[in-house]
């Protein structure tokens, strides 16, 4: 009989034993683990933190008019192209007719405290112009953001034989494209004459040529995104432009009282590329955000882990005290 008790209170306190060992080696490995990942928390935040980014150095942005590229061009090319003047100051005294036959100064277009999407165009052109004007509108069609709210769209002939009716005639054709209601007062199509007309295109750096024998001009394509207050934010090239691009272009020159927290969070991602005219990646951002994101998630498992562990560790003890009691 007490050979048997003996042996029961013996197998019972290897029982014991070996569930403190289990108990052990688990809470052990499990804070093994725990260790490991708060030193790769640590490491990704001393690598996403702890250095300064250095943004990519400035490429000097050029045009075709850049004798330093030693392009050849035919005569009538020579001097054609687009001049960055990031920041200038738009000239908005200067004054032009809107479709309606009215004469509007331009700051009647930044009274709203809203960015302005200025193209420079010619409605006669045969197909450069009308690609731009359709570049433009088929990316703005992919916008949420609405012409006349939370930007405005104005259009300006540089050709001062444009008029009035063929101005109204390409607005009602780009908004029967658009086809979005309520937005025709955020369309604007200038005509002017060649004293306001020059005076705009050489301060925005817009340079074009005139052929007297095909009663054309020459001249360059992109678009650019001008700040509330008139002055030059972005330049955007090509005939065709990136719904993404125009969208944080009109964001940062609205100074970020537009759009949404996506919006900065992309804006602290990507940033502006003058020499392209395009928004690029900034590797040093992504890689903060990353080590932020990765940082929360694993703080977020490591507190799990810990309250796991704390809770069986209160568990057993309480068991055991209750078995020695």
């Amino acid at each position: 009989m007490n050979a048997t008790r003996f042996s029961q209170s013996r197998q019972a306190a290897k029982n014991r034993q070996e569930t403190a060992f289990g108990f052990s080696w688990c809470s052990f490995a499990s804070r093994r683990l725990c260790e490991k990942l708060f030193f790769a928390l640590a490491l990704t935040a001393a690598l996403a933190f702890a250095q300064p980014g250095e943004p990519a150095p400035m490429q000097q942005s050029r045009n075709v008019q850049d004798g330093n590229l030693n392009l050849q061009l035919p005569d009538s090319l020579k001097g054609v192209g687009i001049e960055q003047k990031l920041d200038q100051q738009v000239p908005l005294n200067l004054t032009f007719h809107d479709e309606f036959g009215r004469d509007v100064p331009l700051s009647s277009f930044f009274q709203s405290k809203k960015p302005v999407i200025l193209a420079l165009v010619y409605y006669r052109c045969p197909m450069l112009c009308t690609q731009i004007l359709s570049g433009l509108e088929s990316a703005l069609r992919v916008l949420t953001f609405n012409p006349g709210k939370e930007f405005e769209v104005v259009a300006i002939s540089f050709d001062p034989k444009d008029t009035i009716e063929i101005a109204a005639a390409k607005k009602q054709m780009y908004l029967k494209r658009y086809n979005r209601p309520g937005t025709a007062n955020g369309w604007h199509f200038l005509t002017g004459d060649q004293a306001n007309i020059k005076a705009l295109t050489d301060t925005i750096g817009y340079h074009y040529k005139y052929d007297p024998k095909t009663d054309q001009f020459a001249h360059a394509s992109g678009v650019m995104v001008v700040t509330p207050d008139g002055r030059l934010s972005k330049y955007f090239y090509g005939v065709e432009y990136s719904p993404r691009d125009l969208r944080l272009g009109l964001v940062e020159a609205a100074q970020n009282k537009i759009g949404n927290p996506v919006d900065q969070l992309l804006l602290f991602c990507f940033h502006y590329d003058p020499a392209t005219g395009k928004y690029g990646a900034v590797a040093m951002n992504m890689v903060r955000f990353a080590g932020a994101a990765f940082a929360l998630i694993g703080g977020c498992f490591l507190l799990i882990v810990f309250r796991r562990d704390f809770r069986a560790d209160k568990k057993f003890t309480q068991g055991r005290n209750a078995r020695n009691g």
